[in-house]
């Protein structure tokens, strides 16, 4: 526990000159990245936590806006005192690691985000147009979610596993009932819901981030998931990435981290021994 409200899970050196930060997203909590965290290296420091509300960590954040949850991160990384953090979120948590680009720079050795787009960034737009991503709208609507969810979380969790996961079954019993029990509480159904509907405020954060960002970035996306990567990587370069790397992960939908968790970790390993190796801070 973190000031008895962020839930940590840890492993390997805490004294380490590296670290890496895993940031889960929805409806998911910290065990999503469990298996990513099996492949570090022992001499690295590795931590995953519960986002603000959800599972362990109470309560949630003040504001659902990702900068706003991105200053928490920040704080936790000051907190745990890691060091050169490469952060690695997934879905909402690849929005949140967008974030912390701009929330913590020091702080940051590398970031990796995976199988998101990023409110603002091209191609948003037409994400928020396809049919195909009903959610965003309905996950919006103030209480109606939770009215219609609650009771028959997994059900409606199920629904997104089994349609837009590439391999459903790798997502596996056992963790569909960890991410129910995750969201089983109202406060934290709603914290979920409530991650979209900071959507329009995050895109007006990120269209007013003015800086480079000389972090270096890592962007993932399943073979199997719709979109063209080149679009994605136009939005980040657009936004001020300058040092970005993009990577397909073959064989994979939305769920990259527990989809193809060996071929993510290649892809994470490789991009920070090729992009990142001057930059471990002092």
């Amino acid at each position: 526990m973190f000031g008895s409200e962020l839930h940590v899970v840890t492993a390997g050196d805490p004294a380490s000159d590296e670290s890496l930060l895993f940031l889960h997203g929805w409806p998911q909590d910290w065990s999503s990245m469990r298996q990513l965290m099996t492949f570090a290296r022992p001499d690295r420091y590795v931590a995953a936590l519960d986002l603000p509300g959800i599972g362990g960590s109470l309560p949630a954040a003040s504001s659902s806006a990702k900068s706003a949850v991105a200053r928490r991160v920040i704080e936790l990384i000051d907190t745990l005192r890691l060091r050169n953090v490469t952060l690695v979120g997934h879905d909402v948590g690849g929005m949140i690691a967008f974030a912390c680009l701009s929330a913590g720079p020091a702080r940051l050795r590398a970031a990796v985000i995976m199988s998101v787009v990023i409110p603002g960034l091209k191609p948003w737009e037409e994400v928020l147009r396809n049919p195909h991503i009903w959610h965003f709208g309905f996950h919006s609507v103030p209480t109606l979610p939770e009215l219609l969810v609650a009771g028959k979380e997994r059900a409606y969790f199920d629904f997104f596993f089994n349609n837009i996961a590439a391999h459903p079954e790798r997502i596996d019993e056992a963790a569909r009932e960890r991410y129910v029990a995750a969201y089983d509480r109202p406060s934290a159904l709603k914290a979920g819901f409530d991650w979209y509907r900071s959507f329009a405020e995050d895109a007006r954060d990120n269209a007013a981030v003015a800086d480079a960002v000389e972090t270096p970035v890592l962007y993932l996306r399943g073979t199997r998931e719709p979109g063209e990567i080149s679009s994605y990587a136009e939005g980040l370069r657009t936004a001020g990435v300058k040092r970005l790397q993009t990577a397909l992960i073959e064989d994979s939908g939305h769920f990259t981290p527990e989809e193809q968790p060996a071929r993510v970790w290649r892809e994470i390993e490789r991009f920070l021994q090729e992009s990142a190796p001057n930059r471990l801070l002092k």
